[in-house]
């Protein structure tokens, strides 16, 4: 049974994701394991054990599955965790809609008392002339 990329990223240990990491900093076995503390043997054993659960061939594939899946931050590229197919937005069907048009609408204007008020000192704006009702 072909196991998947996801799956294989996930069943790495905590001390193996910290080796890839000093892996893709371009470090050796051997200085692996002296800031490790750990020898150079327990290094090897991590390093092939990596190599089988990612599918990769060796330490240049590595350092590209590594960046593919956001499990390193190489000066300041690829710093942001990769969304997995879980987390992913669905899609969203959008049906159309069919907009009708909207109907103008008349009003009437009530009378103003406009006692005391000389006619030609009221004026109506010209764009309100054609809505004026004789």
């Amino acid at each position: 049974m072909a196991v998947d990329e996801s799956q294989r990223s996930s069943t790495l240990s905590d001390r193996e994701l910290q080796i890839v990491e000093l892996v893709t900093a371009g470090l050796t076995n051997q200085e692996i394991a002296e800031q490790l503390e750990i020898s150079k043997r327990t290094v090897d054993n991590h390093i092939s054990n990596i190599l089988t659960k990612t599918g990769t061939g060796n330490r240049v594939a590595l350092v590209r599955w590594a960046l593919q899946w956001g499990k390193v931050c190489l000066d300041e590229v690829n710093c942001c965790v990769l969304p997995t197919a879980a987390v992913l937005p669905r899609t969203i069907e959008i049906q159309p809609i069919e907009i009708q048009p909207i109907e103008p609408k008349s009003i009437e204007l009530e009378p103003i008392d406009s006692e005391g008020v000389e006619p030609e000192s009221v004026t109506t704006p010209a764009e309100l002339q054609p809505f004026l009702v004789e």
